[in-house]
């Protein structure tokens, strides 16, 4: 690990004393990486509903106060007291703790263990990683997921709920892109053409659908439906 006098830097942190929620700009002093930890020169993060949440101080999201928000992060290897990355390394980090134990992504460093963040994939830049950010990751691992569980194009359409949202549209585009046919469930008939931009073969309205009873809820066990495969958010 090079040693060099770090400067401060901005971070948007959440404070919550006494019940009364704030959150805004503040300057915090950079922190050197201990033994296994790494320091990140942040580049980018994304927007997530959870981080509007914790912002707005209308869920419970963070375990404890204060903390600097933002559910993922990506940049370059500031410091590193690991032998997995070195000085200068692209980085993606997203999900563990950020924002709800450990502090976020919305700051210009982030200390993070090593083991959470991974090598920027080749091919893909800082800004792209963040376009996709979350939301992307969670669709793509449901492709996945369903994918080692044995899915194909060819058993039938995809039923993408919650389309218009962050994962699902994302899920719609991803799923389209690998060639599956994907219904697309919207409330929002504003969306609906934008689905089909998307890829969405087929737009549906929530009231369309006969759900019948829900898997997921206690006490049920009946399928969803035999047309369509449901990607489930594995988060």
């Amino acid at each position: 690990m090079r040693s060099s006098k770090m400067p401060h830097y901005n971070a948007f942190r959440i404070h919550n004393d006494q019940g009364k929620h704030s959150a805004g700009i503040e300057q915090l002093e950079v922190v050197e990486p201990e033994q296994g930890e790494i320091l990140i020169r942040t580049r980018y993060s994304s927007i997530n509903y959870k981080d509007a949440l914790a912002g707005t101080g209308r869920g419970k999201i963070l375990h404890h106060f204060p903390l600097t928000g933002g559910i993922d992060s990506c940049g370059e290897v500031a410091q590193s007291n690991d032998p997995r990355f070195s000085e200068g390394d692209e980085v993606i980090v997203t999900g563990y703790g950020l924002s709800a134990t450990d502090d976020g992504g919305y700051a210009e460093y982030l200390k993070v263990p090593a083991e959470w963040a991974v090598p920027m994939p080749e091919g893909l830049g800082p800004l792209e990683s963040m376009a996709l950010g979350t939301a992307g990751f969670t669709a793509a691992l449901a492709l996945h997921r369903m994918e080692a569980n044995g899915q194909t194009p060819e058993m039938g359409p995809i039923l993408v709920t919650g389309a218009s949202g962050g994962v699902g549209s994302l899920a719609v585009n991803i799923f389209d892109g690998e060639g599956y046919a994907v219904t697309a469930v919207s409330g929002k008939p504003q969306q609906h053409a934008w689905l089909e931009h998307l890829g969405a073969s087929e737009v549906i309205t929530p009231s369309s659908c006969n759900w019948g009873i829900m898997p997921w809820r206690k006490g049920s066990g009946a399928e969803l439906s035999t047309r369509w495969a449901v990607p489930c958010s594995p988060a």
